[in-house]
């Protein structure tokens, strides 16, 4: 592994956030001398973030554990384009509405990984909204616009592969790069930002920021980004059966979050460790070595630790209770996914769907038909079962997804 001077680097390498830099030398001297702000941007696609944009919270946490600055810039403003990058067709356009909803979601989030205020390396959220609404387009044309080269804007990947495939890229998209670019711009004269953060997917992006910055202003900033997480099978990070891994509590239930940790692939644990909680290296590279069954205390520290620090100390215990009970004594627990009946009894195969063990009554009529179904703990084969409701029942989908009916 690389060394570095600074503080920032060292931990970040450490951990397995580095990908690539537009300028390493220079960012680890100017981060060993000085507090450097440093910001990355969320587009509110959706009202909660899911766990695939959780690797970029978390850097902006190890931006702030290094002494430095972090700056939360929600894209109020470029989530009116929607960024095209590595996408086969355009985003659906979203209302303004329906964008400063998804906006005050999305914030509650942060609280919980970083600390905000008004100190030289506290927190702080900004919506580019802020600028990119007053923008006269003449003048941002002038100002921005003559250090674009369409040509090279061609070139980059996000851009090919959608030319490529001869999918239509309206003009609209095209523009979202410049935004962005002119995000970092405006954050380097407001706050004297000076580094940009991202996924892999975000290095054309990020590069047009550190040369736009460098020749509009003279200013030299820099860009960072992330590998991008796979998971040990090839598979990609927080997609489930039942659909994203969302971090709002009204989104997903703390338990099903600690579950989705719990379930982490043996390989992937020291990993997901370093990445996603804050636990010491030398206690990671300890539950590293585990082999056999105490790699499931692996996984239960994982989930632990990941949901703790999202949900709280007491969540993470219920969680882990609940799920001890579920698995161990086979009792049901409070933090299960739960679906009322009102009526008294229902399908087995509509409670699966309801419960998200199943997408469609047909998925979960296989399920059934297959004998992954089970009613308090018994088996049900018949496609057409009709589960009656007192007090509470458990549904269980195969060994390790259970839900609670309710009357």
């Amino acid at each position: 592994m690389t060394e570095y001077s600074s503080s920032l680097l060292t931990l970040l390498a450490s951990r397995g956030y580095i990908h690539q830099m537009t300028d390493a030398e220079a960012l680890d001297a100017l981060a060993a001398k000085q507090v450097v702000p440093g910001y990355i941007g969320f587009d509110p696609t959706a009202p909660s973030l899911h766990v695939g944009s959780l690797v970029q919270i978390m850097m902006l946490r190890r931006l702030q554990q290094a002494g430095h600055k972090p700056i939360v810039l929600m894209g109020g403003g470029t989530g009116k384009i929607g960024d095209p990058s590595f996408k086969d067709e355009a985003r659906k356009l979203m209302t303004d509405e329906v964008i400063a909803s998804n906006v005050a979601s999305i914030k509650r989030v942060f609280e919980r990984f970083l600390t905000f205020g008004d100190g030289p390396t506290d927190a702080i959220m900004l919506d580019n909204a802020e600028w990119l609404d007053r923008l006269n387009y003449l003048q941002f044309l002038r100002e921005v616009g003559q250090h674009f080269s369409v040509n090279r804007m061609l070139s980059f990947d996000s851009v090919k592969l959608r030319l490529d495939r001869e999918q239509s890229l309206s003009f609209l998209e095209f523009n979202y790069m410049i935004t962005q670019a002119y995000d970092f711009l405006e954050l380097g004269r407001r706050f004297e930002c000076r580094l940009q953060m991202g996924g892999s997917d975000q290095w054309g992006n990020i590069v047009n920021g550190v040369e736009l910055n460098r020749r509009a202003d003279g200013r030299e900033v820099y860009g960072l980004t992330t590998p991008l997480i796979t998971l040990a099978d090839g598979g990609k990070m927080g997609k489930t059966e039942k659909g994203a891994v969302w971090l709002n509590a009204d989104q997903l239930s703390p338990y099903d979050y600690w579950q989705f940790w719990r379930n982490t692939q043996d390989a992937d644990v020291g990993k997901f460790m370093r990445l996603f909680t804050d636990l010491p290296l030398d206690e990671i590279a300890a539950w590293e070595g585990k082999e056999g069954a105490e790699i499931n205390d692996a996984k239960k520290a994982l989930a632990d630790a990941a949901t703790a620090m999202l949900h709280g100390e007491d969540a993470a215990r219920d969680a882990a209770e609940t799920a001890r009970r579920t698995f161990e004594e086979g009792a049901g627990g409070e933090a299960l996914p739960t679906l009322a009946v009102p009526e008294g009894s229902i399908a087995l195969a509509d409670a699966l769907v309801g419960l998200g063990f199943a997408s469609s009554k047909k998925e979960a009529r296989r399920l059934i038909a297959q004998g992954g179904a089970r009613v308090d703990g018994e088996a049900v084969t018949d496609e057409q079962a009709m589960v009656p409701i007192a007090g509470q029942v458990r549904i269980s989908s195969g060994k390790k997804k259970h839900g609670l009916l309710t009357s």
